[in-house]
């Protein structure tokens, strides 16, 4: 009897044994493109959609001229109107495109798809429950958004609808590592079914993540409703480094000392300890532009890295300019644009939040050769038209001497 129960509880751990089946790239991967969910008057009082779209007007400029900007709008009429802001602002509509469908709000990072590769490098969207934050605001129109999108790009969809995961609550390195509050994922508001085990075996699954750096957290009630998400104040800038605040930040964010120690004593999935970087908070509470003063300073952790700029949140305070310098340095490839967040921050999110990425279509450089043969290469480029001599992990333009050119993600093995 002792033999067979031992079968049986070897047989039973196999069974639950979980495989990386799929893998989300770091947010500093190059990038297709990225998606925003515009700002309208639908859900809430028509000052939301006014008081919110200069920031995202400032976004698409940034934005376009390194990648697509894909546009979620509400209906025919919101797009006719977007077109006409983006084009007043002197914004061309080359690089952007839009796709119609109704939506509750415009926090995408955390109900629009996250997209991942399958084992053959083809995108597939994972489309996780949303359910507005524990159900702290209108959802069901949001909820949609992942499955709807992938049948406008036909890209294979996974119902993964008994998980409920916003974007925001994970911040990954695209090499296993994951850090995340256990208010904002495990909580009962959100997953009051799934044990901890459960939850990491779904991102392994799903997500390729293996190295989990779980913290705590706090329940924010009315005041935070996303139950202090990751992206408030951690981000990786790599496999070896993380941006964060000083433990007296930290402190003031509302994190307990034991959250504060796990943090800052993580390790990467190859086991080694991650060196940090530090950014302040703004120096004084931050205001909106209308006057209102939130009584709480502002996060710059919050900034969203594309393919040619990183996107930091400012708040016209003093330290605007320190933090700006700190992300620049941490990104010397990159531009650091300043966006104007005190109106998001006031609705209870900032850039990163409202952004969300779709990794380039994924090709090897054996399959660029293979295809090109028979063509004399003239010129490699990147996408800020420099000549590049070793092809690293990166969008690259090839100019072939027929004057065809090809752009690829190049993928060294």
């Amino acid at each position: 009897m002792r033999k067979v129960l031992l079968v049986l509880l070897l047989f039973s751990a196999l069974l639950n044994a979980q495989t990386v089946q799929y893998t989300m790239p770091g947010e500093d991967m190059p990038h297709e493109g990225t998606w925003l969910q515009w700002p309208h008057n639908f859900t809430y009082p028509p000052y939301h959609q006014d008081d919110n779209e200069s920031a995202f007007v400032e976004m698409v400029a940034a934005l376009e001229i390194g990648e697509k900007v894909h546009i979620i709008v509400y209906d025919a009429n919101e797009q006719t109107h977007v077109q006409q802001a983006l084009t007043t602002a002197s914004i061309s509509l080359t690089n952007i495109d839009f796709f119609i469908h109704p939506n509750d709000d415009y926090w995408v990072r955390d109900n629009g798809p996250i997209f991942v590769y399958d084992a053959n490098n083809n995108l597939t969207i994972l489309d996780f429950g949303f359910n507005g934050w524990g159900g702290d605001t209108p959802y069901s129109l949001c909820d949609t958004i992942p499955s709807l999108l992938a049948t406008d790009l036909n890209i294979p969809v996974i119902d993964l609808s008994g998980f409920v995961l916003e974007g925001g609550a994970i911040e990954i390195d695209g090499h296993g590592s994951v850090m995340l509050t256990r208010s904002s994922v495990t909580a009962a508001d959100r997953n009051p079914n799934l044990t901890e085990s459960q939850i990491e075996n779904y991102m392994t699954t799903y997500l390729g993540l293996t190295n989990f750096i779980w913290l705590d957290g706090q329940f924010g009630g009315t005041l935070d409703i996303t139950d202090m998400h990751i992206d408030g104040f951690a981000k990786f800038v790599d496999s070896s480094t993380i941006i964060t605040f000083n433990n007296s930040d930290l402190s003031y964010w509302g994190l307990s000392n034991a959250d504060i120690a796990a943090l800052t004593s993580a390790i990467n999935a190859n086991g080694t300890p991650y060196t940090y970087v530090t950014l302040p908070l703004t120096q004084n509470d931050v205001v909106t532009t209308w006057g209102n003063n939130i009584q709480f300073k502002g996060s710059y952790t919050n900034y969203y890295v594309a393919n040619t700029v990183v996107l930091v949140p400012t708040y016209n305070d003093p330290n605007d300019s320190t933090a700006l310098s700190v992300i620049q340095s941490q990104y010397p490839n990159r531009t650091v644009v300043g966006i104007d967040s005190r109106n998001l921050y006031f609705n209870g999110g900032m850039v990163h939040c409202v952004t969300q990425q779709q990794p380039e279509f994924y090709y090897h450089v054996s399959t660029l050769e293979e295809n090109n043969k028979n063509k004399k290469l003239v010129r490699v480029i990147d996408v800020l038209g420099r000549s590049v001599i070793e092809m690293e992990n990166q969008i690259l333009f090839y100019i072939f001497e027929d004057g065809t050119v090809e752009k690829k993600m190049i993928i060294n093995e």
